[in-house]
This record gives C-alpha cells, structure tokens and sequence, in this order.
C-alpha cells in the first residue's frame, strides 16, 4: 500500500491544480477494455475493483452499463471521456468484435493504453479475417493491435502468479500514468507549469 499513495497523491493535488472547484474533472478516468468472457470475474473485475477503491472512475461495461443503455453509444462516450485505457489482452480476446472495436477507438484517439497480457504472449495474439467485415476494418484493427502488442505492458499467468503483487504493480501502472497525462494537460494549457516531484 506505501507505493500506492505518492502516485495516488500526486495525481489528486495535479488534478486540483487543474481545476480546484470540481472535485473530479474526469467522468472517467480509465477504460477497462478486455473480454469479458476471459476476465471480467478476474483481473478485469479485480482491477476495476481496487481502482474504485483508490478513488479512480473506472469503466467496466458489467459495472457501469445498465438494462436500456445503448451498448456503443456508451462505450464510446466513455473511450472519449477516459484520460488512459487498460487493454486486458486474454486467449481468446481477439475473436471478440467488441475488444477490437474498443481497442481499435483507444488507439486512434491517441490515448494511453497500458496492455496486460494475461495467459497470453502479444506474438499469439493476431485479428483473423473471417470475410464478415469490410477490409477496411480488418486493417483498422490489425493496425491498433499490432501497437498494442508494442506498447510496454504487463504480463500474468492466472495459474501462478501473485495477484496481490500483480494488482499492486498494474494500479501504480495507471496512476502513474494517469498522472503523466494530467501533467501533460497542464502543460498544454500552462507552458510554466511545474512538474510535481515526489
């Protein structure tokens, strides 16, 4: 819990000092994107969980969406809301039109996506054309999952490996990285801004 708080604390006096007067100026702060099927009653429920209980809003489509909500309505509202996105890549993710779909919105409107490789190694993970959708898409895609793929991330093995250890170093991953991204719009909107040192 020590190495939770200074990313924690940083990043709440940086969003004050972006805005003092709205307590949260984020709706959503981090976007889940996984396979629900693989990982939602696991990491991605974990995660979601611990982050909630760092004071972090979270998107995770079983936690946020209700009966009536339009299903891509609301998840791309929340994809261009979110400040970072977590991309929680599993064995299966890529037969799932919706983790590509969401993947593929994160990556094209430049947010930063931290990719969790969960019993799956980035070279077993390839979009298949089953000739159901327009090429174009396909090329889409292929494109956002092959930057993933080179975007540093974290890996776990569900099997063996220290969730308490893993939960711990994949919520210092987003707040950090939360935090570079509320420094860097305060940078943009105040070129004298000072970055806050531990």
């Amino acid at each position: 819990m020590q190495r939770l708080s200074a990313p924690c604390s940083k990043l709440a006096y940086t969003r004050y000092l972006a805005n003092p007067i709205l307590r949260n100026p984020n709706p959503c702060d981090i976007f889940i994107n996984h396979r629900g099927i693989d990982t939602k009653k696991t990491i991605s429920g974990l995660l979601y969980d611990r982050l909630t209980r760092l004071g972090l809003n979270s998107f995770l489509d079983s936690k946020n969406l209700k009966p009536g909500d339009k299903l891509f309505v609301e998840i791309n509202a929340a994809i261009e809301e979110c400040s970072a996105g977590i991309a929680v890549f599993s064995p299966r993710y890529c037969d799932s039109y919706f983790c590509l779909h969401e993947l593929t919105m994160l990556m094209e409107s430049k947010k930063r996506v931290i990719p969790i490789f969960c019993d799956v190694k980035p070279s077993e993970l390839c979009v298949k054309d089953d000739r159901t959708r327009p090429a174009a898409e396909i090329r889409r895609f292929r494109l956002a999952l092959e930057e993933a793929k080179y975007t540093v991330g974290l890996t776990f093995d569900t099997s063996n490996g220290d969730w308490s250890e893993f939960l711990a170093k994949a919520s210092d991953a987003v707040t950090t990285n939360l935090l570079d991204v509320e420094e860097g719009r305060l940078q943009s909107i105040n070129p004298t801004y000072k970055h806050i040192s531990a």
